[in-house]
């Protein structure tokens, strides 16, 4: 097998991992169904991956970093101004969300279930917390002195951000049968509520 080949059946496999363990969640899944998933042996997929809790350090690293990087691409590019930064901070965001509409309840499910998954996902959370939002937090203060915004904790705003672009994604089943007149056609539900949270998250932020 030459390395192209073994690329191949590498991704095959972190593939049909991805799916089952977002749609199943950890101990749901079987090693099994993904190599069977993956079109290739159990044992292919053990010379691959050793065990299973590996495979799963691996997706769970990959979506954290990506939902990471959604996020800081924008928010760490100095060249923008301050409020379009934390626009399109959102946007990357929710995008990303959307794109991965079952990583949500997944992590919430693992953190609940698995509370030591927490310190596989610090490793990622770190990447993000670090000089970027101490300089985020500095371009803050600057524009307060300026009556640009108003002076907010960015930790705060973070929170802000991430659990207003989430719930849409949890909440959504049960929107759907409350509210059937805003959240039939769900693509357009989704661009509702990212528009929504942009105006509120930049209404909070904005000198008046």
């Amino acid at each position: 097998m030459n390395e192209q080949e073994k690329q191949t059946k590498e991704q095959a496999i972190l593939a049909a991992a991805e799916h089952e363990f977002l749609t199943k969640g950890f101990d749901g899944t079987r090693t099994t169904s993904i190599a069977e998933a993956a079109g290739v042996t159990h044992a292919m997929l053990h010379y691959y991956f050793r065990t299973k809790e590996q495979l799963f350090e691996r997706i769970l690293n990959e979506k954290m970093s990506l939902m990471a990087s959604s996020i800081t691409a924008v928010l760490g590019d100095p060249s923008l101004p301050l409020v379009e930064r934390i626009t399109q901070g959102i946007t990357h965001h929710f995008d990303f969300l959307a794109a991965n509409p079952d990583l949500p309840r997944f992590i919430i499910n693992e953190v609940l279930t698995h509370p030591d998954r927490l310190k596989i996902m610090q490793k990622n959370i770190s990447k993000i917390t670090g000089q970027l939002f101490i300089q985020l937090q500095k371009d803050i203060e600057e524009a307060s002195k300026h009556n640009e915004v108003e002076h907010i904790d960015m930790r705060m705003l973070l929170m802000d951000m991430v659990s207003l672009n989430v719930m849409p994604f949890l909440m959504y089943p049960i929107v759907q049968n409350l509210f059937a007149d805003i959240a039939a056609d769900k693509r357009q539900f989704l661009e509702a509520r990212k528009a929504e949270t942009i105006e509120t998250i930049i209404r909070r932020i904005k000198k008046q």
